[in-house]
């Protein structure tokens, strides 16, 4: 009998995943544990695995469908067996589980009278959206999918074929004008599809640039006194693999404390409401080769300093351990990113929404400074604070950034 490759459910908040890539085809044999088929969330990329040996019998999502936790992606099973969806049952151990679906959608009122007798249409997702955007019949579309499933590229063509079909004819022309311009030699260059972990993040990207009113305010932080305090933290500490007390540490308990002080930097801006938390919820950007995570500490405000850092040193290693369903991927209330390890200074962090501010810590440099008349070499750390000006002003964002600085050239109080 035929077995359902699932859609599982990565994350707490998870209620569908999108399809990135099938690694096997219809009618290739697979191997129990051989990945067949790539999927995403809004935070997760991962590769599933075959549940039984056999061949992959159908395909039910085509690349880019968005597919509901719980529902059938594809079949695995005997050779030349076949399956139909509707009957195909959901294996004992998936239907047991709680996982939210989607509502099917509705059809719509119709005033003439439907025959019971048509074949229902096997249609994909994407294609049913290209359809109606492009105001397609997908009555008159003839699907090349698996067992005659329509999808995005056949509603793709019958849309060039309607569009061709309503262009005027052109008047005959001279050869000598009918000649095209010479184009330009092909290049040389690999184009990749956006999909997956970059698709998400360049679209949350944009949405945040397109919807907020953002804006960056900068200083320069003196950490020569910080550098020195945690040096001699480290020494005194009794280290090990969870704690490191990293000048990261310090930045997070920095900021925190500004938080706890400076509340109106600490909300969400979401629809017409502005919702202002008294607890933290740090989010710690994390840079993966395909992307970037933004692990979350919760209740960091509660937590002692060594807490913290031993919650952002395990979040950093499961991220770059590929092991993401590990980590709470949302909740945060404010995000800390930085750069300084890539050398960069001031640079422009893009907000995470619905949050109202992101910190951009840079690269540390000696420079000189003035003590009075006294010239001293000293180790300077931009800082870039971007907020949204439609919840803060400029004013208390200046404050709250002042105030991270002046925890940071004070780093004992950190500790008390």
């Amino acid at each position: 009998m035929a077995v359902e490759i699932i859609m599982p459910k990565m994350g707490m908040g998870m209620e569908e995943g999108t399809v990135v890539e099938w690694l096997k085809q219809k009618g290739d044999p697979v191997k129990k544990g051989e990945s067949v088929v790539s999927i995403s969330s809004d935070k997760i990329e991962k590769e599933l695995e075959a549940p039984e040996e056999g061949v992959l019998i159908d395909i039910e999502a085509d690349v880019d469908d968005v597919v509901p936790i719980g529902h059938a992606l594809g079949y695995i099973g005997a050779p030349g067996e076949e399956v139909s969806t509707e009957s195909a049952a959901v294996p004992e151990a998936e239907a047991k589980k709680e996982v939210p679906v989607a509502a099917a959608p509705q059809p719509e009122p119709s005033l003439e009278p439907v025959s019971t007798d048509e074949p229902r249409l096997r249609v994909s997702p994407a294609a049913r959206r290209l359809a109606k955007i492009a105001n397609v019949d997908l009555a008159t579309v003839t699907g090349t999918g698996p067992m005659g499933r329509i999808t995005k590229a056949d509603v793709a063509e019958a849309q060039a074929h309607v569009q061709k079909a309503q262009e005027p004819v052109a008047d005959a022309k001279p050869a000598q004008e009918a000649v095209s311009a010479p184009t330009a030699a092909p290049s040389s260059g690999k184009t990749k599809k956006v999909t997956g972990m970059r698709k998400v993040i360049s679209e949350r990207m944009f949405t945040s640039l397109q919807q907020t009113a953002q804006l960056t305010l900068q200083t320069t932080v003196d950490v020569t006194e910080l550098i020195a305090f945690q040096k001699k933290a480290r020494e005194a500490y009794q280290i090990n693999d969870e704690v490191r007390l990293t000048i990261t540490d310090f930045i997070a308990k920095a900021v925190i404390n500004a938080l706890l002080e400076h509340k109106s930097m600490n909300s969400l801006y979401e629809g017409d409401t502005i919702t202002t938390f008294d607890e933290v919820h740090l989010g710690v950007a994390v840079a993966l080769d395909e992307g970037l995570v933004v692990p979350v500490v919760e209740h960091a405000d509660k937590k002692s300093l060594s807490a913290i850092s031993r919650e952002i040193r395990k979040a950093s290693k499961a991220a770059r351990g590929n092991e993401l369903n590990q980590l709470k991927l949302s909740g945060s209330t404010f995000t800390i990113t930085s750069l300084g390890t890539s050398g960069v200074g001031f640079f422009t962090p893009v907000i995470n929404p619905p949050e109202v501010g992101i910190l951009g810590v840079g690269t540390i440099s000696q420079q000189p400074v003035y003590f009075g008349d006294e010239l001293k070499k000293r180790s300077m750390m931009p800082l870039s604070l971007t907020f949204d000006h439609r919840a803060i002003d400029g004013a208390p964002a200046a404050a709250f950034l002042a105030t991270v600085k002046a925890n940071l050239e004070t780093p004992f109080k950190l500790v008390l």
